[in-house]
């Protein structure tokens, strides 16, 4: 692990800067940088409170044979490989991958010696309960107490925390690939975005029907229309059979859902949801939390396959509760196709939350390697998994502490421009779903009343990249973009400094290595415990994985309807409209999935990146019909603020986006 100065506030900022945003009027929500960060205050030792708590962290266990799964899943999920489609059994995975029950033994043994009791509650991951001075031997930290005073819509809460980076017991070195629960603070953010409110114009659609709704009020049944998913409607394809996955850090009111549904005119099974809670669950309902995300999730996933089953998998917004989210989804093995549409910077993981140190080989026993290898999991199962790339265009640092530079040691709430990817979108094993910008006209008010306008007509599906509302900005009198509110807003797209590039994008034209002189540099506004600035250098030229891989309509401005309830009190069921972000192509792709999948005869698709580009190798040699349509449509305007659109693969929009009935006959076809 390379040695930096601790963000101590990052992953905090984070959550707070977006995920705790607030609304910009009844109808648009804006769950996104809209706050400052808020420090937190140090309460001292953990073990100093009075009559601490035990606490309970979870342990994953290093695969055996990493190399070999990695390869298997790969060869799994390839086109034309023997072994295409030969999913895994979970008792299949186990036999072959698991720790065995000695190793397992072992290091439960070694962890009693702390005083600690270890439970498995997988075939990878352990929880390990004890005092907090017995958790603070064992991983050799620090733990301290921490309070985050209430600020805007949010409420204090407290967490805690290690001050530095721990080490693993010497009798778990080489087992181990992440202790999570040592850091209890907010981790990821929704990518829910919503047009703000100065940009929207003054009528609003106030009901759902079916397709034909303005821009701004889509619903499942417009996206059907556009993605040319109908023809598999009129087959009888409406995902019965199939099992979706929600993966959230939120809770939410189903009957929501249900109206949403209802309102478009979908008839679904009214014992179609089941919700699980991990590690307790993610709480109330919350407008703060997120919930509003969990909701379109359900309700675009369930929308797009009306006849498939949804589990909901609930979770504490923490690292220990991301990782435990993953690993119950994956070791259930009961959802056909998963999603999850909440991030964060890939490196976070190494700079916020205090990861511990392997001494057997120098290591980091970190976050993203344990949710890679339960991913890799999944592949090998034949679990599809897709989330969202980001909001934040080629800048994910920046969007998530809502600072977009340029550095000054003189100014404590400045940053550097950084060009930066989203996790888990980052990891090769997961679809990473970008976003676009429909074309057609958009009408903006100039000012309050909304008596002036500006218009835009886009005439090609774009990039999503809010580059084209500079006119706007200028309109407006703010022409700063930053000022005005559309700099660095965008479909998530770049180069991972963590994962290396796949074999599914070696090859692929338009695939980039990440660019230099990239350093990631703040004020002491983020900074705490550190007399220093923040200050890394990212790896240049690294052939790393690109982000986005596929692609649809993510634009706030071209956006969709949802059906909410705020927790406010005296709130109501309402209709938000004008949201976007790609935290709506996750769970679409995932309602697709379950289409695809009964399309197939109720096979499971896997891991769809080797078929993906496949397609996208194989379309030069493709004889096509004249006037016949192609599965992929290139994206091949607009930018994300740092990279361009390209005929073929560009890390704005991916391979472009889907035509779900075309890309069904080709997989029919490859199977």
């Amino acid at each position: 692990m390379n040695t930096v100065q601790k963000i101590f506030a990052s992953a905090l900022a984070l959550a707070v800067a977006s995920a705790f945003g607030q609304y910009a009027n009844a109808n648009a929500r804006t769950i996104g940088p809209a706050a400052a960060a808020v420090r937190a205050t140090d309460l001292g030792k953990l073990t100093a409170q009075p009559d601490p708590e035990p606490i309970s962290v979870t342990i994953a266990l290093a695969l055996r044979n990493l190399a070999e799964a990695e390869e298997l899943m790969q060869e799994i999920n390839s086109p034309g490989s023997a072994q295409f489609h030969h999913f895994l059994s979970a008792a299949e995975f186990v036999t072959r991958f698991a720790p065995t029950s000695a190793s397992v033994s072992r290091v439960v043994e070694d962890l009693a010696q702390y005083g600690l009791r270890s439970e498995r509650i997988g075939a990878t991951t352990l929880k390990v309960t004890g005092a907090p001075e017995n958790i603070e031997r064992a991983f050799t930290v620090n733990l301290h107490r921490y309070a985050v005073p209430a600020h805007n819509d949010v409420a204090g809460f407290t967490f805690h925390a290690p001050q530095g980076a721990g080490r693993l017991p010497p009798g778990l070195a080489g087992k181990v690939t992440a202790v999570v629960g040592l850091d209890s603070r907010p981790r990821m953010r929704p990518h829910l975005y919503a047009a703000p409110a100065q940009f929207l114009r003054a009528e609003q659609s106030t009901a759902l029907g079916a397709a034909g709704n303005p821009m701004g009020s889509l619903t499942v049944a417009d996206f059907a229309s556009q993605y040319d998913v109908r023809p598999l409607y009129n087959q009888g394809v409406l995902g019965a059979g199939k099992t979706i996955g929600i993966l959230t850090f939120a809770s939410f009111t189903p009957s929501d859902a249900f109206a949403y549904w209802n309102a478009v005119g979908l008839a679904v099974n009214q014992d179609r949801l089941t919700i699980i809670n991990v590690d307790g669950g993610a709480g109330s309902p919350s407008d703060a939390g997120g919930s509003e995300e969990t909701t379109l999730d359900v309700e675009q996933s369930g929308g797009v396959a009306p006849l498939a089953n949804i589990m909901v998998y609930q979770a504490p917004n923490t690292s220990q509760g991301f990782v435990d989210l993953v690993a119950n989804a994956v070791e259930d093995n009961l959802a056909d196709s998963i999603s999850i549409s909440w991030g964060e910077w890939e490196w976070f993981d190494n700079l916020a939350n205090s990861p511990v140190s392997d001494p057997s080989n120098g290591s980091t026993a970190g976050v993203t390697q344990a949710v890679h290898e339960l991913l890799v999991r999944a592949a090998m199962q034949g679990q599809s998994v897709y989330t969202s790339a980001g909001d934040n265009g080629a800048y994910e640092v920046n969007g998530d502490l809502n600072c977009y530079g340029p550095y000054s040691p003189a100014v404590p709430k400045s940053c550097s421009l950084t060009l930066s990817v989203d996790y888990p979108a980052s990891d090769p094993a997961i679809t990473a779903a970008g976003g676009t910008t429909l074309p057609g006209a958009q009408y903006h008010c100039i000012d309050e009343t909304c008596t002036q306008t500006y218009s835009v007509n886009l005439a090609h599906e774009q990039v999503w990249g809010w580059a084209y509302l500079d006119g706007l900005c200028a309109a407006k009198g703010t022409p700063d973009r930053v000022a005005c509110g559309t700099y660095g807003i965008g479909g998530g797209g770049g180069v991972s400094v963590i994962f290396g590039v796949p074999t599914y994008q070696a090859g692929t034209r338009g695939v980039l290595a990440s660019q230099p002189r990239q350093i990631f540099q703040a004020g002491d506004y983020f900074v705490a415990n550190d007399a220093m600035p923040a200050l890394y250098a990212l790896p240049a030229h690294f052939f790393g994985r690109n982000v986005p891989d596929i692609s649809f309509n993510a634009d706030p401005n071209t956006g969709y309807s949802v059906y909410y309830t705020s927790s406010n009190p005296g709130s109501a069921l309402g209709i938000a409209t004008f949201v976007g972000g790609t935290s709506f192509v996750a769970p679409q792709l995932n309602g697709v999935a379950a289409l695809l999948g009964q399309y197939l005869g109720g096979q499971r698709i896997g891991l769809l990146n080797g078929s993906l580009y496949n397609l996208a190798a194989s379309a030069p040699r493709r004889r096509t019909p004249a006037g016949a349509v192609m599965p992929l449509h290139t994206i091949a305007y607009g930018n994300n603020w740092a990279f361009a659109a390209r005929n073929g693969y560009s890390p704005t929009a991916g391979l472009g986006t889907l035509d779900v009935a075309q890309f069904a006959q080709f997989l029919s076809a490859a199977f």
